[in-house]
């Protein structure tokens, strides 16, 4: 494995961290902010919603015009946007002013989500796509690991509004990497043709391809059900079962490092098994894991080692499913890499918006709403899973017929 290649991932990481970052390092401060602001616990996790929301609007955007004019200057724009949100969230006066800048930070935020996997894309296909994804994934998912822990820490130290000065700051540090660092991989050649016009036309297409639409939603299940996990744990954690908040950092850290383990398997068992065999495998484990966490807890077992053994076996298994469906979702879309990455993304977080407010009509600050609700999008991506799969891309048939 090349120098290079281990530097592209590592980048392309860290752009894909960003955002996943302002979410996770103050998620151990949302009992703190709702107290602070003497808001209720949906109140703040409305904060939440609105950033997920921002990015899955903002990347339909983002997407077509890094095919247009190149994947740099997206970022720039992107990074730029995210680190202006930061400021406005950290001097925010109110919870309606920290929505209003968390929306402003969601819009810039999803340059760092869309274009990664568009340039993953313009580089490689197959397994050498796996292989990058997951070396990406391992470099994003360490935002989970050390978020919440650096969060509490910093929450601890200097208060909540301290996280989105630290997320500012690694905003402007990304600009710098990829201004230093990354190389433009879709040249000036390959954006002839590429207009906001041909973008629709392109979104059509994706829209009426049923193998697109199923991989993409499937994944997106799968990351509806940690959205959910992310809206929740603080308050089940925290103030349910009463850790502290840097014990819940550790414990949500637990959850990160069985799906990035797990994920670094994808592109061997890919090479081996064949990619979507291995995504069958996977995503049936993880709807059995999950549906049988909520058999237990609906049966009246409340206890806090169940639930993260449970959690850590399933989402072990959706590390698998993850990078091997972005994969297949992309794999037949060379020439509108962006926009596909765009509307698999925006498809990803409306699965986990909508997870959220629906779990949240139901939260109330025990387990068991959080575990219906992972189980139910474990098992959404099951049902896609076994109908998709049986199909061939519409690019695909095509070329058969």
């Amino acid at each position: 494995m090349s120098s290079s290649f281990l530097r592209t991932a590592f980048i392309l990481g860290l752009l894909s961290a960003i955002g996943p970052f302002a979410i996770d390092m103050y998620l151990p401060a949302l009992p703190t902010i709702a107290a602070d602001f003497q808001v209720s616990t949906a109140a703040v996790q409305m904060s939440l919603q609105i950033f997920f929301l921002a990015v899955a609007l903002g990347q339909l955007v983002v997407g077509p015009l890094s095919d247009m004019y190149g994947r740099k200057a997206p970022l720039y724009f992107g990074l730029a946007l995210f680190a202006l949100g930061s400021v406005g969230a950290a001097l925010a006066p109110s919870v309606e002013w920290l929505n209003v800048f968390r929306f402003i930070q969601g819009l810039g935020a999803c340059a760092g989500m869309v274009v990664p996997r568009a340039i993953v894309r313009d580089l490689h296909t197959g397994n050498d796509a796996a292989k990058l994804m997951s070396l990406l994934m391992l470099v994003f998912s360490v935002s989970p690991i050390l978020a919440p822990l650096t969060g509490s820490f910093v929450i601890e130290s200097f208060g909540w509004r301290a996280v989105f000065w630290v997320v500012m700051g690694a905003a402007l540090l990304a600009m710098l990497m990829v201004f230093f660092k990354l190389n433009e991989t879709r040249p000036a050649e390959q954006r002839v043709g590429s207009t906001m016009s041909s973008a629709v036309g392109n979104y059509a297409f994706l829209l009426r391809d049923r193998y697109f639409l199923g991989v993409s939603f499937m994944g997106g299940f799968g990351v509806a059900s940690f959205f959910t996990y992310l809206a929740t744990s603080s308050f089940v954690l925290i103030e349910h079962y009463g850790l502290s908040p840097t014990v819940y950092s550790m414990f949500f850290a637990i959850n990160a490092i069985a799906f990035i383990g797990s994920s670094q398997f994808t592109a061997t068992l890919a090479k081996r098994f064949g990619m979507k065999q291995v995504v069958r495998v996977a995503v049936t484990g993880y709807a059995l894991t999950m549906v049988t966490m909520l058999v237990v807890f609906a049966a009246g077992v409340d206890r806090l080692d169940v639930l993260a053994a449970m959690l850590f076996v399933g989402y072990g298994f959706l590390g698998l499913v993850i990078p091997a469906s972005s994969v297949l979702a992309l794999d037949d879309h060379g020439t509108r890499a962006g926009t596909a990455s765009a509307l698999m993304g925006t498809l990803h977080l409306v699965s986990g918006v909508v997870a959220i407010l629906v779990v949240s009509l139901f939260f109330n600050n025990t387990p068991l709403p959080m575990v219906a609700g992972i189980a139910g999008c474990s098992v959404i991506s099951f049902v896609l899973a076994q109908i998709t799969l049986r199909r061939q891309p519409v690019i695909a048939q095509a070329a058969a017929e």
